[in-house]
């Protein structure tokens, strides 16, 4: 007799729950995932205890009929794709049928629906169906998940913690929101709201709720593409950075990925103004034809394949750094004192009392009293000034030029100080001369590259074996450079001659860094090795910390900055000089 067996449908769905509900966050983001496929403009989600206790989605889209909403929970049924053709041509969000029936396996269900002629309600216990029938209700889809993994136990002990799992289920939930502003989110959890849109179709509102005003307002809109290409949404100004890709938020056809090679062309795109540590604040939808894309990899369908992904790098690589470049500035330092509620816990069980503000007609210091005291303070205080709210309409970033620049003197040999029309300007003498120097030395490469001359005594490397197999792949990447390496040996590598733009540098250091990228990188791009070298030149070349310059020193810097192509950062991502509003100083002055 023999062993294999065909595996019952609970078992075969409880093993595809495994893929595809990994935790609350998946079923948040496949349930949301079929109510923007269900055409809603509102979509509600609600959460107890991250999810583990209790997930609802409620939305306002088309709704089911009742023999569709009990089909829905059978394996592979759905209404996104029908024939083989389809999966080459997915527009929508969902297609495999595999979430539903994945979900009600491992977790008691309840199916709420009206599609505006009938309206039912299903109920589902770990597979089993309990109930069928109609059941009166909205227009659109309610959905209930509880008892998540109670009876897979070793799933649920794998769970992190509830404020863990509900910064996930936040965090898809805000990028559902990015990526569909024309949408109205809400997300509520254990009883309070922390997230909600307006559904306006306005994404830099989306960017304000979640991100705040500054940002919003330093946010520069792209709109542009290729034939195959769209690409809509917001790169941020790179005086705003993140200490991790998360702010990377990237969507082909409305769907959230997690493209690699997009994030790091994206990356690469702000190379030149934010340091090798930080990463940017990007919101882009890109569009093309379904043709281009293939979602069916995972079942969790966060990863895609491209078939013109190079073509969408360069794409982005060329647009980015020009928008970047047509509206950068100089940062804001932001002195405004934020007054924050105080917040007085009587012991760790008891609700945190918040403290009423009320400002001194006299001091104009806010004062900060306790409820049952408020009427006494009031009666002592003659005016409470009303503070006034004014909505503020949040614009992108305008294009501006190089400011004009006044020197008013150097401060402890590091900066120069300057007036302009803004305000005060302190800009960093060793970075702006990092800049002017990065840009001669591109400058002069490009005019020298082919002007060889030849070493009386070849300069010889010694490395590893890997890197000398890897002999034809280095000279590819460094052939903008003007050198050749040849191989001697099995571990050395030698240079005959070199470009005339190299005259000035210490050459042994020089290549032996440049063979070094090498180690650790196994993707080495022409323009990343150009910008490194090129870089540590220009700082080797530049004014040093805590040396005094005259007044025409300091004007010759300011001056070479100013004609500098892209003079706010220098080759490192570091800002070369900040700007003190104006408005800001005189507040600080009581002005």
């Amino acid at each position: 007799m023999g062993v294999i067996q065909e595996l019952d449908t609970q078992l075969t769905n409880m093993i595809a729950a495994g893929e595809v509900v990994e935790r609350p966050m998946g079923i948040v983001k496949e349930l949301v995932e079929n109510a923007i496929d269900a055409q809603a403009t509102r979509i509600d989600i609600t959460v107890q205890q991250g999810g583990i206790q209790s997930i609802q989605i409620v939305d306002n889209g088309a709704g089911m009929d009742g023999e569709d909403a009990t089909k829905a929970f059978q394996r592979h049924a759905t209404s996104k794709i029908k024939k083989t053709q389809d999966l080459w041509s997915i527009k929508t969000l969902g297609f495999r049928g595999e979430a539903l029936p994945s979900i009600a396996s491992v977790s008691n269900v309840v199916l709420e629906t009206n599609n505006s002629v009938q309206s039912t309600r299903v109920e589902i216990q770990y597979g089993q169906l309990i109930s069928a029938k109609p059941f009166p209700c909205n227009q659109g889809t309610m959905i209930q998940v509880s008892g998540l993994f109670l009876k897979t136990p070793a799933r649920l002990k794998h769970l992190k913690s509830v404020p863990y799992e509900n910064s996930l289920i936040s965090d898809v939930v805000q990028k559902f929101a990015l990526s569909h502003p024309e949408i109205a989110f809400s997300l509520t959890s254990d009883g309070k709201q922390s997230f909600k849109t307006s559904g306006s179709n306005d994404l830099l509102e989306v960017v304000f709720q979640l991100y705040g005003k500054d940002i919003a307002k330093n946010s520069i809109v792209i709109d542009d593409g290729d034939a195959d290409y769209k690409i809509k949404g917001i790169c941020v100004h790179p005086q705003f950075t993140r200490a991790t890709r998360n702010a990377i938020s990237v969507f082909l056809n409305g769907r959230m990925v997690r493209p690699y090679r997009i994030q790091k062309a994206i990356t690469d795109s702000y190379s030149n103004y934010i340091p090798n540590d930080r990463y940017p604040i990007v919101v882009l939808d890109i569009t093309m034809d379904s043709q281009l894309v293939d979602v069916n990899v995972h079942p969790s369908k966060w990863e895609v394949r491209l078939s013109k992904e190079q073509q969408l790098e360069y794409l982005l690589r060329e647009l980015i750094p020009s928008a970047i470049g047509n509206h950068i500035q100089a940062p804001l330092v932001n002195m405004e004192r934020v007054v924050k509620e105080k917040i007085e816990v009587q012991s760790l069980f008891e609700e945190p009392i918040v403290k009423p503000l009320v400002i001194k007609e006299e001091t104009k210091e806010p004062v900060y009293v306790a409820d049952e005291k408020i009427t006494q303070v009031v009666e002592k205080i003659e005016t409470i000034i009303p503070i006034e709210i004014k909505e503020e309409v949040i614009r992108p970033l305008p294009k501006k030029e190089f400011p004009r620049l006044r020197i008013v003197g150097q401060m402890h040999g590091k900066y120069i100080l300057c007036e302009g029309d803004e305000g005060l300007y302190i800009v960093d003498q060793h970075a702006a001369q990092e800049r002017v120097h990065y840009e001669q030395f591109l400058n002069e490469m490009e005019n020298t590259k082919h002007t060889m001359t030849s070493c009386l005594v070849p300069h010889m490397l010694h490395t590893s074996n890997d890197l000398v197999r890897r002999v034809d792949e280095i000279n590819d990447a460094v052939v903008s450079l003007g050198i050749v390496f040849e191989v001697f040996g099995d571990d050395s590598l030698i240079v005959r001659e070199l470009p005339i733009w190299l005259h000035d540098i210490e050459v042994e250091v020089f290549l032996q860094d440049l063979i070094d990228i090498f180690k650790n990188d196994t993707e080495i791009s022409k323009s990343k090795i150009r910008k490194h070298e090129i870089a540590t030149m220009a700082c080797h070349h530049s004014i040093r910390f805590n040396r005094i310059l005259n007044e025409t020193e300091m004007n010759e810097v300011i001056t070479q900055l100013a004609e500098c192509e892209q003079p706010y950062h220098c080759p490192h991502g570091r800002p070369t000089f900040i700007c003190i509003d104006a408005g800001r100083l005189e507040k600080e002055f009581y002005r």
